[in-house]
């Protein structure tokens, strides 16, 4: 959950009044955002580094309020957005309506993709504040709401980058181009001079840890996006640093925010959150210039769109969603309290909503009747109990994986909870298996080691073996619980199966003790012998002629058998280990 600092005078002067800490903080509960903290910028760095070192600092004991946000809201971001949502709920105002003027010779400013960019970031989008009059207090929130989106929808710099830029020293039409880094070389912010990009880089990573951290996202391509000017000045170097050319300063009057993308929408949330947070303080408030973008294949997209989209809403699944009795004008009433426009249909059984460019967390209709709900007031809500005959039980799923769990456990074994992701090469490779296309993979794992969802609960299992070598034998360990394959029937892709995995590891090998908990737990199901056997599998996990497969109503639902030493190999293991996989869905 994101956490912005705003300061108290500001934040009184907009909304017309002053605020104990306890008032202000139950003004916060009820917009549906939470006072961490009623502090200043010498008592949070007391806390972080001592009272002489904070002082020595020369910090300003300002009242500020540490507040947290959800971290769907990007338009509370910032002290702006705050403070004008909250003058809204509490009725003082009306939502600013966004326009987009062109400039007085009517040609828009550009942006020339080249085909390049496909290979790494393919999507660019821009927009231009005119007339803008910057403070110290601004100046420091435009830059601070830049971190925030980088840190969160932005997920840092991955999928979108944001480039701010005085627009009066540099010139269009600006290219967006993607080169090799042999041929970049440019001054970046903040540095004293011009430097090649590898020296640039290998600054970063050893002297700058700031900057160092977002290195990986392009350092391993051939090509390196760019933003240059008509003069071949570079603007920025996205998403790892701008030029100095073109730095923003408390003396700039025309902004010009360019953002780089893998994710287009997230793009235009972002560049969205910076026109409508600081289009306020244009000449004429809340309007934008905006600028063409051009792509290779000739196609010309016009940015930002300030339009706002068209929902609905029933008005009976608002109210009986909620649990409370409102009129068709109260749900418009509480709704315009949240930013959002409302209008009823001639019946007034629904509600038309005009969402702003601000509440991009705004997507279905359960968003609608949740604003409506913090609008009324959380604590309002009547306590209501279940009809007398409702009685909540368990999922059949899960009470079949509990009653396993205490039969292994009755038998001397004991329950393990590996992670839910491995590598690819564990989870095919390692077992002796082919990839048969069906594992979800991560499209941007944090380590190799987390590469991909399991299809298989023997990897956990036998990587937990490992760990525990050093204890005393025999290790008896099961794991009940859901492997995840690909699965395009189904609407998220994907299914899970609930499996039981059972293994033995001593000395000597024990298909027979395995085979055995394979009768014990049918038994327990209450499964007829003459429903399921065993026979002779080829499952290349196990070893040859040691190895079975479990066969139910005529499928196969599972493989049991003495795991192969190459697969105990991969895995760092010397003992003997005997294992049994089996589904239990079949049994529900």
């Amino acid at each position: 959950m994101p956490t912005v600092n705003v300061d108290q005078e500001y934040l009184f002067k907009a909304l017309g009044r002053k605020y104990s800490t306890d008032e202000f903080r139950e003004l916060c509960f009820e917009f549906g955002i939470e006072l961490e903290e009623d502090t200043s910028e010498l008592a949070m760095a007391i806390e972080q580094i001592g009272e002489a070192a904070a002082r020595a600092q020369g910090l300003s004991d300002k009242p500020l309020y540490k507040i947290d946000i959800p971290a769907n809201r990007y338009d509370l971001l910032s002290p702006e957005g705050i403070a004008r949502s909250l003058k809204i709920f509490l009725g003082q105002g009306k939502p600013p309506a966004y326009t987009v003027r062109k400039p007085k010779g009517g040609k828009l400013q550009q942006i020339i993709v080249k085909k390049e960019t496909a290979q790494i970031r393919p999507h660019v989008v821009g927009a231009i504040l005119r007339d803008v009059t910057f403070t110290p207090e601004m100046y420091d929130s435009f830059i601070t709401l830049q971190d925030k989106l980088h840190n969160n929808i932005c997920r840092k710099r991955t999928l979108v980058a944001i480039g701010t830029h005085d627009l009066d020293t540099i010139q269009g039409p600006f290219t967006y181009e993607a080169l090799p880094p042999s041929q970049i070389n440019f001054q970046a912010l903040n540095q004293p001079k011009a430097l090649p990009c590898p020296e640039l880089f290998e600054h970063y990573r050893t002297k700058d840890k700031h900057i160092g951290k977002f290195l990986h996202i392009i350092e391993n391509s051939p090509v390196y996006p760019i933003i240059l000017d008509a003069k071949r000045v570079v603007c920025s170097l996205p998403p790892i640093i701008n030029g100095d050319h073109s730095k923003i300063t408390l003396k700039t009057k025309n902004v010009f925010i360019e953002c780089t993308a893998t994710d287009l929408t997230k793009a235009k949330v972002v560049l969205n959150t910076m026109v409508a947070t600081y289009s306020q303080y244009s000449a004429t408030p809340f309007t934008v210039e905006p600028v063409e973008v051009i792509y290779p294949d000739g196609k010309k997209y016009t940015y930002p769109d300030v339009a706002p989209r068209r929902m609905e809403a029933s008005i009976d699944y608002i109210t009986s969603a909620i649990g409370v009795k409102l009129t068709p004008a109260e749900v418009v009433h509480h709704l315009e309290r949240m930013s959002l426009g409302a209008t009823l249909t001639k019946d007034q059984k629904t509600v038309l909503v005009d969402v702003p460019i601000t509440r991009s967390d705004i997507l279905h209709a359960c968003d609608i009747m949740e604003d409506v709900a913090i609008a009324y007031g959380f604590n309002k809500i009547p306590k209501t109990l279940p009809a007398v005959n409702t009685v909540g039980k368990p999922f059949p799923i899960n009470k079949l994986s509990d009653q396993i769990r205490r039969e292994l456990a009755l038998a001397g074994f004991s329950e393990v909870l590996p992670l839910t992701l491995c590598s690819h090469d564990e989870n095919f490779a390692h077992l002796r298996q082919p990839d048969n296309g069906l594992a979800v993979e991560l499209a941007n794992p944090k380590t190799v080691e987390y590469q991909v969802v399991r299809t298989s609960l023997i990897p956990g299992v036998l990587k937990t073996l490992r760990e525990n070598k050093s204890r005393p034998l025999p290790l008896q360990v099961f794991e009940v619980s859901d492997i995840v394959e690909r699965d395009e029937t189904q609407e998220r892709r994907a299914r899970n199966e609930r499996r039981v995995c059972i293994a033995y590891a001593n000395k000597k090998s024990a298909f027979e003790i395995i085979h055995g908990m394979l009768g014990r737990v049918m038994a327990m199901l209450n499964v007829p012998t003459t429903q399921y056997a065993i026979r002779e599998s080829m499952n290349e996990s196990f070893f040859p002629g040691r190895r079975a497969e479990i066969v139910y109503n005529g499928n196969v639902i599972g493989h049991f058998g003495i795991v192969h030493p190459e697969v105990l190999g991969h895995f760092e293991l010397a003992l003997p280990v005997t294992l049994l996989e089996m589904n239990l869905e079949p049994f529900l």
